[in-house]
């Protein structure tokens, strides 16, 4: 089975989107899959609809209280879920759900351990409508954490890997938005690979992403450098 874990806030019309587009991408595939939406507490219809939506599509929804940050969720996700493929992407639609067969391939066949959806490799791309000053920063993001990952787009959100290479949760520590960077770093992937995806535009709902984030995402970056010059990369 596959589990496809997507961190959601205040995205509730991003859900019927992401439910379909889901379903459509491996409607054909025979794969069977659980589409597991890990809720912050929106408060804004989004347990309703996902109610609604679970009536004829595999989606659930999990509302965590009293706790928030796409990189617990994540966490928690995967821990709530079933399958033996993981997949983690985004709810405002950036991530296009028509690269999962591909990347779940790559799993299956044994030819990766760990793929990231990439923007960096050749067919990869970004949205027109992003800022000289959004593309500055995710250059500067993925340069400084390249030492950490010897892919292209290590600041991508979107990849998958299979249950049994997660690291150990007592490893574990997030910090901001960066997850997948957290357990590439602390597991032990041996061939990594890139599949190229289009970056889009977000549909629906506000970015997430802001200073104390990005300030988040320095420190976490800090932790992970001082993780691997520990002798043995250990805690």
């Amino acid at each position: 089975m596959i589990s496809i874990v997507v961190p959601t806030y205040r995205e509730v019309d991003n859900l019927p989107l992401v439910a379909e587009a889901v379903e459509q991408s491996l409607a054909d595939t025979g794969h069977d899959y659980e589409l597991l939406f890990i809720d912050d507490d929106s408060n804004d219809g989004s347990e309703e609809i996902c109610a609604g939506l679970s009536e004829r599509l595999r989606a659930r929804m999990v509302v965590r209280r009293g706790e928030r940050g796409l990189a617990t969720a994540v966490i928690h996700g995967i821990a709530m879920s079933s399958g033996d493929i993981i997949v983690v992407m985004d709810a405002d639609l950036s991530h296009p759900p028509s690269a999962i067969p591909k990347m779940v391939k790559r799993l299956l066949d044994g030819e990766s351990d760990f793929v990231l959806g990439s923007r960096y490799v050749e067919g990869g791309s970004i949205h027109d409508d992003w800022s000289l000053f959004r593309k500055l920063n995710s250059v500067l993001s993925s340069l400084l954490a390249r030492p950490l990952c010897p892919l292209k787009d290590p600041m991508s959100g979107f990849f998958a890997f299979r249950r049994a290479d997660m690291p150990s949760p007592d490893t574990l520590s997030p910090m901001g938005y960066k997850i997948a960077l957290e357990i590439f770093v602390k597991g032990d992937f041996q061939s990594p690979s890139e599949v190229p995806i289009h970056l889009a535009g977000r549909q629906h709902g506000q970015s997430k992403l802001s200073l104390k984030e990005q300030l988040d995402f320095l420190r976490h970056l800090g932790r992970l450098y001082a993780y691997k010059l520990r002798p043995g990369g250990k805690p």
